[in-house]
């Protein structure tokens, strides 16, 4: 799934109520986890998408930096120094309780980083497994999530063929400069399908997506919602006469 709102940082903060100083954050104030991600050529971690199933695949994160440590020679850590849960650690647990149905999936909401200082809310993911792989002659930890079935808040529920992929998202951005086409907010602004996905139009193509605001994302949504009952009568109408 993919939710398509589009957000900066210190509105992340805002929403989240406080300052992410890192990419994973297992139950921070909430009853859910948060990770920051990116799929970008420079990121520092290599995550990826899976299109075909929606699968989030997170690489686990190295150790901190410090004198005398290269962190990528180094394995991802488990755990500490002092035998603490490192964040990975936290979540290769509640994977492997899962696995074993000593609990339910850990929901983790989902941010990725698309341009500097822009962000997508990327909506809620279930954590369903998690691997130790070799990369690079060291270990690193692989974790998978998968789309929540359960509503964000209140935004609608997208289903996973809608997603936009991130070159897309990146393109457009680019496009648009960043705010509505209409009328040029950069306030509250979501990417929208010019043709929307429901009559045929794709997420895969930068022609077909654009930024609007919230105001004038909803007001394109009324629009077809009031459509649809008066093209329904009509073609009732057209229907009985022919018939």
């Amino acid at each position: 799934m993919a939710y398509k709102s589009i957000i900066s940082y210190s509105d992340i903060v805002r929403r989240e109520d406080i300052m992410l100083q890192r990419g994973m954050n297992f139950r921070i104030q909430h009853r859910y986890s948060i990770i920051l991600m990116s799929v970008r050529k420079e990121a520092p971690y290599k995550d990826r998408w899976h299109p075909d199933t929606g699968i989030l695949e997170y690489e686990g994160h190295d150790e901190p930096k410090r004198t005398g440590i290269k962190p990528k020679k180094k394995d991802q850590p488990l755990k500490t120094a002092s035998g603490r849960l490192t964040e990975n650690g936290k979540f290769f647990e509640a994977a492997a309780d899962y696995k074993t149905k000593k609990r339910k999936p850990e929901l983790v909401q989902v941010y990725e980083k698309i341009s500097v200082g822009v962000w997508c809310d990327r909506g809620k993911y279930e954590l369903i497994d998690a691997k130790i792989v070799s990369d690079g002659g060291r270990k690193v930890c692989r974790f998978f999530l998968r789309p929540s079935k359960a509503p964000f808040r209140s935004e609608p529920f997208l289903k996973v063929t809608r997603a936009i992929p991130t070159p897309v998202k990146v393109e457009v951005w680019k496009r648009d400069q960043g705010k509505c086409v209409i009328c040029g907010s950069k306030d509250n602004l979501h990417f929208d399908h010019d043709v929307p996905y429901s009559k045929g139009g794709s997420s895969i193509t930068a022609k077909n997506v654009r930024i609007l605001c919230a105001r004038h994302n909803l007001s394109k949504s009324d629009k077809i919602m009031s459509f649809a009952p008066w093209f329904a009568t009509l073609a009732s109408a057209i229907i009985s006469k022919t018939g």
